[in-house]
């Protein structure tokens, strides 16, 4: 690993209404991400935060005044690494995801963890005291190669053992396909990979915005030439033609298996084993209003 800019900083409270559509509660134990991906949109955090830094090169590690009374969550989503990974390398030594988790403890907060590490194994005695968790993996590929090349997280085989363990002892898991690169991830192949270990499957497109877009763009034309013209008719030009025959695609092939399909999330509940529930939101409202 190489060496990121590692410091410690003080915040009045580790709890932030969420602005995010799962709504509750958003919880960041650190300022920064380590896994460095190429495409991450946490990267505008770098607008608040003051940080000239590469994004993926520092990492802040929250201190806080620790949750007096637990029960002011009861009922209330909280959502654990929104625009960072709590189970990044370095909570393995610094343990804030954990200490959240111990600061809940006795509430019914329903907890959903955002992650690309299997480190979150080390909590599963912690997330099974809560009467509702979810543990969500980001996975879309299964080339080890695209993987390093798009992130330093935990290998795509740990992520899937991971959601495998978590599934097993009871936890509602999700594999969250995300980002979907076109012509590269290949979503029918890691639902089946992960079908029979997995709740939900969340669909996201890759969404090309900010100081990122040049970077993939240049990668794609470097490592996958041919399919460069086709970035270019998504990105450059906005046709979404594209990203409409994927979801006809998929809803096809999900009622082909006995999928169920959806465009919006369920309430808290688990699926039937090999039966996951494939929630499509690679749709953003502007591909919505041109349907």
């Amino acid at each position: 690993m190489e060496r990121e800019i590692i410091k410690e900083i003080n915040v009045n409270s580790i709890m932030t209404r969420s602005t995010l559509p799962v709504g509750g509660y958003s919880v960041n134990p650190y300022v920064g991400c380590p896994h460095a991906c190429r495409y991450c949109y946490a990267s505008f955090m770098k607008r608040f935060t003051g940080h000239t830094e590469p994004w993926g090169s520092f990492l802040d590690i929250k201190s806080w005044e620790p949750i007096k009374n637990p029960h002011l969550y009861d009922g209330k989503r909280v959502v654990i690494g929104s625009v960072t990974d709590g189970y990044n390398p370095y909570e393995k030594y610094f343990r804030r995801t954990r200490k959240v988790l111990e600061e809940l403890q006795g509430s019914s907060a329903e907890i959903m963890i955002c992650t690309k590490s299997d480190l979150v194994l080390r909590d599963i005695e912690l997330l099974k005291k809560f009467p509702k968790a979810t543990v969500s993996w980001s996975i879309n590929t299964l080339d080890e190669n695209f993987r390093t090349d798009m992130d330093k997280a935990s290998t795509i085989a740990s992520r899937i053992e991971a959601m495998r363990q978590v599934y097993e002892s009871g936890i509602r898991t999700v594999c969250f396909i995300s980002p979907i690169f076109p012509g590269i991830t290949d979503v029918k192949a890691i639902i089946e990979q992960v079908k029979d270990f997995c709740d939900l499957v969340w669909l996201e497109n890759l969404n090309l915005r900010g100081g990122f877009k040049h970077n993939i763009m240049e990668y794609i034309g470097k490592a996958y030439p041919a399919l460069l013209p086709l970035y270019e008719e998504i990105y450059d030009r906005k046709r979404t033609g594209y990203w409409q025959a994927l979801e006809q695609d998929i809803q096809q092939y999900a009622l082909q298996h006995g999928y169920p399909y959806r465009i919006n999330d369920l309430p808290y509940g688990r699926s039937e084993r090999g039966k996951p529930v494939i929630v499509n939101y690679f749709y953003h409202e502007k591909i919505r209003r041109h349907k």
